[in-house]
């Protein structure tokens, strides 16, 4: 191999961290590097050299997510970075090669990331599979519709988020399987969520909290800094910025949101990376004041067309046969027949006229249920054979809610 590609050992880790900073145009500061590095899985690493200099990477978080009616091991990729002076020598596909054949090896079914530019990863065999929204949204236009729900029983409570790790852990593990794309956190993610020093803070203060609790305990919690200012007028002029905000229910929910759009001096709330299917948009009485803006989000890959394809529950019943096309990955690609109901779903290759046509990316937008086939088909990114054999599989692969992974990785 002209480059030769093998995992590293922490020894590495400079180079390493170096070729992410000089390919993603960074100088991230020691301690944040220092995260990074307690979050990074040495065995699942892979690097690119030339002679003895590393000049690409790429590494994989083992992760348990949540698809639609179940939890799955997923390949959570990450580092992907090839070093300006080695681009467009096919690095970058042998990398990706090479990763998603260790991730079958590993059997897992999943692969996501987040792409930090849209166009690369749809040729690996990627598909936009989650979106999100971004709310910018004025002090007026905060007002709830009626009927708004409540609990008398809530109430909000001022934390220190250094103070309540364990209460944001507990909340979270238990609503993890709420929505397809949430996964689960290691102690070193949750460190980088709860990092206060001078670098996470970018010039927006500290991180604050709010939890919302009964006397049985935490139903809810939202992270968040505050950038004081004044007007010219000597008016009152802040920006909160929401990090996080989960709840294990709609009260608190609810309440959670009106302790962040109601905190005194603060005319502007920014969420940025909220679920395109956020619930705020029902709560909210004129949603026009949302202001809203759409993203992608996370990218998913089937390794395993057929066991990732039985790992998951149907909305509703299936039968059909799928050709699947797959240039990365030549075990996907042939025909899969898809039977699937309540009870359960089998995949299995067969010799049968198919019902469907699709790249192995068509398959990974639509694993999580956001519900992109139906669209892909109408841009002729789909093939039908058996008329309303799309629709029926856009249907069965379809869920509520829409995925989200809520946190880059």
């Amino acid at each position: 191999m002209t480059h030769p590609i093998r995992p590293i050992d922490e020894s590495e880790w400079p180079a390493f961290s170096d070729v992410l900073a000089e390919a993603f145009n960074w100088s991230p500061h020691p301690r944040q590097a220092e995260r990074w590095k307690a979050q990074t899985e040495f065995d699942r690493t892979l690097a690119a050299f030339d002679g003895d200099t590393m000049v690409a990477s790429t590494s994989v978080y083992s992760f348990t997510m949540t698809v639609p009616g179940a939890r799955l091991p997923v390949a959570g990729v990450t580092a992907v970075a090839v070093l300006p002076s080695h681009r467009r020598r096919g690095i970058l596909s042998a990398l990706m090669r090479r990763q998603l054949a260790d991730v079958r090896e590993r059997g897992e079914a999943v692969a996501a990331l987040y792409a930090s530019e849209a166009p690369i990863y749809g040729r690996y065999g990627y598909g936009r599979a989650a979106g999100l929204m971004s709310f910018k949204i004025p002090r007026h236009g905060g007002a709830f519709v009626r009927g708004a729900p409540a609990d008398p029983s809530l109430r909000l409570r001022v934390v220190r988020p250094a103070e309540a790790r364990a209460e944001y852990e507990r909340l979270f593990a238990s609503v993890a399987d709420s929505r397809p794309g949430l996964y689960d956190r290691s102690p070193a993610f949750w460190d980088s969520v709860l990092g206060d020093e001078e670098f996470d803070q970018s010039g927006l203060g500290p991180l604050r909290s709010l939890l919302a609790e009964d006397g049985d305990g935490v139903r809810g919690y939202a992270l968040f800094r505050v950038k004081s200012g004044w007007d010219d007028s000597g008016m009152p002029d802040c920006e909160l910025r929401l990090q996080e905000l989960f709840a294990a229910d709609p009260a608190a929910y609810a309440l959670l949101w009106r302790g962040v759009l109601d905190r005194d001096l603060v005319t502007k709330v920014l969420a940025y990376g909220r679920p395109v299917d956020d619930p705020l948009f029902a709560l909210i009485a004129d949603q026009r004041q949302l202001h809203a803006t759409w993203s992608d989000e996370l990218w998913v890959r089937l390794v395993q067309v057929d066991r990732a394809l039985e790992g998951r529950a149907y909305a509703a019943p299936v039968d059909l046969v799928l050709e699947v096309a797959d240039a990365t990955c030549p075990w996907n690609a042939g025909r899969w027949r898809l039977r699937a109901d309540t009870a359960g779903a089998e995949c299995k290759q067969v010799d049968e006229s198919p019902d469907v046509t699709l790249d192995v990316a068509a398959l990974g937008s639509a694993y999580l249920g956001e519900g992109a086939l139906a669209t892909m088909h109408a841009a002729g990114l789909v093939g039908e054979r058996t008329p309303g054999a799309v629709r029926a599989l856009a249907t069965a692969m379809g869920w509520q809610p829409k995925p989200w992974s809520g946190l880059i990785f």
